[in-house]
């Protein structure tokens, strides 16, 4: 029985690295509750790192072929935290208006955890070789994109906004709402799982990290305006994926019904 098994021979050695982002995850909770603009920022930018944890954990299975119980239900679990409930929580507290408003950007946010958490639920129950719905962790890279490119706009004008441009305010709840259903959605579809969604991960996970802190140790104009306009960029160029999703589907429902 599996139970009767030790924590630690349970254990290989990529779940190491998905606990590694779990911990990262709950840290970005911590700093939600702390509320302050900082720590916001600091949480989406642990979230960003646990984006690499999860790609080595991933690449670590897939040349190793290690694949156990454990891991896959730790996986599916840490993800929930790390990119769903986290991402949610931090974007309540950072768009919110201390109003009425505040209602539905709750609800938009309740929506997206649980959009995440039902993906990876049926992700596991899934045979197929690629993806059904926006994987949880583009749908992170999303909302970190979003969020970073409103927070370095706002130190280029810091006196346009108390904190975020006016606009992301009202757009979020609706952003955050289309996503959840895209994770869940069965008209869009990826490839093999894997390939394509790691290539994003090299190309655009890196730019929290990278830019986030240049933005923050040297914020003047020029940078915070350079580097809103390269997280802008990631924004549109990840929904455009998305976009090729739908294509995706389209073509391969077409293929079948004519076979």
């Amino acid at each position: 029985m599996v139970s009767e098994y030790s924590i630690p021979k349970l254990l290989k050695l990529k779940d190491y690295f998905t606990i590694t982002g779990t911990i990262l995850g709950i840290i970005s909770l911590i700093c939600a509750c702390a509320g302050t603009k900082d720590a916001i920022s600091l949480g989406f930018f642990l979230v960003t790192v646990a984006l690499g944890t999860d790609l080595i954990d991933g690449y670590i299975a897939r040349k190793t072929g290690t694949v156990n119980d454990m891991g896959k239900e730790l996986d599916s679990l840490s993800d929930s935290l790390t990119f769903g409930i986290s991402p949610a929580i931090l974007s309540f507290q950072a768009f919110k208006t201390y109003g009425i408003f505040d209602v539905i950007l709750l609800v938009a946010c309740i929506c997206f955890a649980l959009g995440a958490i039902l993906r990876l639920a049926r992700f596991n129950l899934s045979l197929n070789i690629g993806y059904t719905g926006v994987p949880t962790p583009i749908s992170a890279l999303l909302i970190i994109a979003y969020f970073y490119a409103n927070y370095f706009y706002s130190l280029a004008y810091p006196l346009q906004s108390p904190a975020f441009p006016y606009i992301a305010y009202y757009a979020i709840p609706f952003f955050l709402t289309f996503i959840a259903w895209l994770n869940i959605t069965t008209h869009i579809s990826f490839g093999e799982k894997g390939k394509v969604v790691y290539i994003i991960f090299l190309i655009v996970a890196p730019l929290g990290p990278i830019f986030g802190i240049v933005g923050i140790i040297n914020p003047n104009y020029l940078i915070s305006i350079a580097v809103a306009i390269i997280f802008i960029s990631s924004f549109f160029g990840l929904f455009f994926y998305i976009l090729y999703g739908f294509v995706i589907k389209y073509k391969s429902s077409k293929k079948a019904s004519s076979d």
